[in-house]
């Protein structure tokens, strides 16, 4: 085969010399490309279909991310997703909220109902983490009023359904795959959820009529690399250091082509490491109390240099604020039928404390509210897509929704660490 190299750069002036070394040598190169086309498929066969690491993998990934929709549709079912939905103040809103059984989504799903307004939940009670947490987090929703219906963000036959049922005129888009580690392990089912999920959440959303308003959780996951502190949303988001803020920020990108084609009303929410009660296992803050509890190690990560890891800790509640504001100041979008009529509200705000605190404060608190003293294993930060700090700006946030986070760190972990040993039995009851 010829070199690219040998290849004159004006077309047309370039014949092939007709020898018959060069037709041989051209049935023999076409001979090895068939060839190495044949093994390069059967390589593929191989790894996607024969490699146990593989199988095991995908079936693993198909057990957690598939479209785990229960049976649904009946009098009965729809009756209990219109109670649920029921709008009961004068100024109330009807909102759909992915995710609900989360650790975010259960929060404001219980915040909106007990103002008066129409929730349904949704999620797919995946196992990620434990999923028995997040059937006790869809307990208490179910006491506090919201319905969760079991079913994926991918199924756009479940989604339609609901839409047909109630004319959210919210949306609060929470469902994703979460987790800056498990990328490394489980790539695909970051695609499958953060794009492929947004993007049939917002198929579905266009095509409704009227559509409603959604404000979505993005991260602060999408500063990756950037150095400028504290972050700003007018920053470079160009750099992501994980998978995980790589598809984040590709579901910023794709909100603005949905908001840009279609009219959507959408503001994006950058949260900064969200803790509290009834959080998710794989957060430092609840492995460490767990580990702690149990004597057993606990890695401190170093910077390089022996460079200190921060984070922009943000409690619970004051994130709630913030997405509830964004839902009461999200305008309407402006589209119908699949079609834009108008110029529609795109935001993009973070949500953090502006108060970074050194990962090595945050077990010392722990360990003044346990009363056990940790054992502590440094080590340098791994190149996992972890970054060494965290600050955001929230000035924009505090200028359009009022957000202003009261919560500090002490006081925080002191709230959660009485719902863990509450909930866990001061470490007996098992915490996966």
């Amino acid at each position: 085969m010829m070199h690219i190299d040998n290849i004159p750069s004006t077309p047309g002036k370039f014949k092939m010399e007709k020898s018959p070394y060069n037709r041989l040598r051209m049935h023999f190169s076409l001979a090895k490309l068939t060839f190495w086309s044949f093994v390069f498929l059967g390589l593929i066969f191989v790894f996607f279909y024969r490699s146990p690491a593989s199988s095991s993998s995908v079936s693993s990934d198909l057990s957690r991310r598939s479209l785990r929709t229960s049976s649904y549709g009946g009098p009965a079912w729809e009756k209990r997703i219109k109670a649920s939905a029921k709008v009961r103040s004068r100024n109330g809103i009807s909102v759909l909220v992915t995710g609900a059984a989360g650790f975010v989504g259960t929060h404001v799903s219980v915040a909106l109902k007990r103002r008066g307004d129409g929730v349904l939940g949704l999620d797919n009670f995946n196992d990620y983490y434990d999923p028995s947490l997040k059937r006790a987090r869809q307990a208490l929703l179910e006491r506090t009023g919201v319905y969760v219906v079991e079913g994926d963000i991918n199924d756009a036959t479940l989604l339609k359904k609901l839409f047909d049922i109630v004319p959210f005129t919210h949306v609060m888009h929470l469902a994703a795959q979460a987790g800056v580690r498990y990328a490394m392990e489980n790539p695909g089912s970051y695609v499958h959820s953060n794009i492929a999920g947004l993007v049939n959440v917002l198929e579905i959303c266009k095509s409704v009529n009227p559509q409603p308003a959604i404000v979505w959780a993005s991260s602060s996951s999408v500063y990756g690399l950037n150095t400028k502190v504290p972050f700003s949303e007018k920053d470079r988001t160009d750099q992501p250091a994980s998978l995980y803020a790589a598809t984040k920020k590709a579901g910023e990108e794709i909100a603005h082509t949905y908001n840009h084609i279609y009219g959507l009303s959408l503001t994006g929410l950058r949260f900064f490491t969200v803790y509290g009660p009834w959080g998710r296992p794989d957060m430092a803050y609840f492995f460490f109390t767990r580990d702690i509890l149990k004597g057993k190690s606990i890695p401190i990560f170093e910077a390089a240099n022996h460079g200190t890891v921060a984070r922009d800790f943000t409690y619970i509640d004051d994130i709630v604020k913030g997405c509830l504001a964004a839902l009461d100041t999200a305008e309407k979008s402006t589209g119908s039928g699949g079609k834009k009529k108008g110029a529609a509200q795109l935001r993009v705000f973070n949500l953090g404390n502006t108060s970074p605190v050194p990962v090595s404060d945050l077990v010392s608190i722990l360990e003044r509210l346990l009363k056990v003293k940790a054992k502590r294993l440094v080590m340098k930060l791994p190149r996992n897509g972890d970054v060494p700090f965290t600050h955001a700006n929230i000035s924009s946030a505090h200028k359009e929704l009022g957000y202003k986070p009261t919560t500090d760190l002490q006081t925080g972990l002191k709230k959660f660490v009485r719902w863990y040993l509450n909930y866990y039995g001061n470490g007996k009851k098992s915490a996966q």
